[in-house]
């Protein structure tokens, strides 16, 4: 397993696709670091990646606190339970990537009170409509977000959403409905929505989410290889 040539490798793939569909805009690119111990994160860091995704509070909490190398942002992308709030916030993410609900985002907006914080999130979409998956359905989010967004100690940055685990071309129709919605948020001009980031594609399909306007992928297997479960699961 080579990190520095798989992110490189990853780069020049994503630098292509952008060059074929004449886009200009910037992609950030989060590696999700689940199971890698933090000597292997410092290599991916010292490599060119800037932004590092968790999947467990209590994993992060085991490897973040201890990462030497700098970097831009650590970004919590599980599901995120109300009694790991205090905890995930201690880490101080640059995004809640997974707020799925109104009763975590309010519980969000009073643990931030208390200690008198904001905290930038995305707002997760349960695109594939699977039962095994969370985040607002497509009908419901509008109106989610106009609650959510007067929050005042939570800022929506944006949308995320899991693609199906399936052939890559199958989440393309999710994609390009993320997007649509993505552009109709935008256009509402909701105060307190500065929609920035449009969070899908991973390893198995973010060439489809890229065509489909993602500009932030989040990927793990493209730049550690299989994940080998064990101490840090």
């Amino acid at each position: 397993m080579n990190i520095a040539e798989n992110i490189k490798h990853l780069q020049d793939n994503i630098a292509d696709i952008l060059s074929r569909l004449n886009r200009k805009d910037e992609i950030t690119l989060v590696a999700v670091t689940k199971t890698h111990p933090v000597e292997i994160i410092e290599t991916a860091l010292q490599s060119g990646i800037e932004h590092i995704g968790e999947n467990r509070v209590q994993e992060a909490r085991r490897k973040i606190p201890f990462l030497k190398v700098p970097y831009k942002g650590f970004h919590f992308i599980g599901h995120l339970q109300s009694n790991k709030i205090n905890q995930v916030l201690e880490l101080k993410p640059f995004l809640i990537q997974s707020v799925h609900s109104l009763e975590l985002a309010k519980k969000l907006h009073l643990a931030l009170g208390r200690t008198n914080r904001t905290q930038d999130i995305l707002i997760q979409i349960n695109s594939s409509q699977e039962f095994s998956k969370n985040g607002f359905s497509f009908v419901e989010v509008k109106n989610a977000i106009c609650q959510i967004s007067t929050y005042s100690n939570l800022h929506i940055k944006g949308l995320m959403t899991i693609g199906m685990l399936a052939e890559p071309e199958v989440s393309r129709p999710l994609f390009a409905r993320m997007k649509s919605l993505f552009e109709e948020i935008t256009a509402l001009a909701i105060p307190n929505v500065d929609m920035q980031y449009l969070s899908m594609g991973m390893s198995n399909d973010y060439v489809q989410a890229l065509e489909e306007g993602s500009n932030m992928l989040r990927i793990g297997t493209a730049i550690f290889g299989e994940r080998s479960y064990g101490v840090n699961e």
